[in-house]
């Protein structure tokens, strides 16, 4: 929880073993739940995200599509996991390591503090790259 709140982030993934490991390893642990919606890869994505659950716990879900859907159907994944886990505050990661975990409080904070319903990150200017 953070500051009263539940936060869901899902990670669209789709072939992303080299870095997956390294993504879930850095999300916060404020960080109620991670959902990993797996884009039917064919590498071994699912296999590296499911051997995070001893750790993870009930903290993490992995969907998976049948068939490569793209980034966009992966999103639309992530947000319904999300909704039907009943999450105050959701926040997308991409699987690739692009987005730094540091800065999830500063788009989270302004939702939980409802001065913004969107916040919007710019993983080219780390730290600098956050509107609502």
């Amino acid at each position: 929880m953070y500051e009263g709140k539940t936060i869901a982030v899902f990670v669209p993934a789709h072939n992303e073993e080299k870095l997956i490991g390294q993504v879930l390893d850095t999300i916060p642990d404020f960080v109620d739940l991670i959902i990993v919606v797996d884009d039917a890869s064919t590498d071994c994505t699912p296999d590296i995200v499911a051997s995070y659950h001893t750790r993870l716990a009930d903290r993490l879900v992995l969907v998976r599509h049948s068939r490569n859907q793209g980034v966009g159907a992966a999103i639309v994944t992530g947000y319904k996991q999300a909704l039907l886990k009943h999450s105050d505050v959701v926040a997308v990661m991409a699987g690739d390591g692009q987005m730094d975990p540091d800065d999830l409080v500063r788009l989270v904070t302004p939702i939980v503090r409802g001065e913004a319903e969107y916040v919007k990150g710019n993983p080219a200017i780390p730290g600098e790259g956050v509107c609502y």
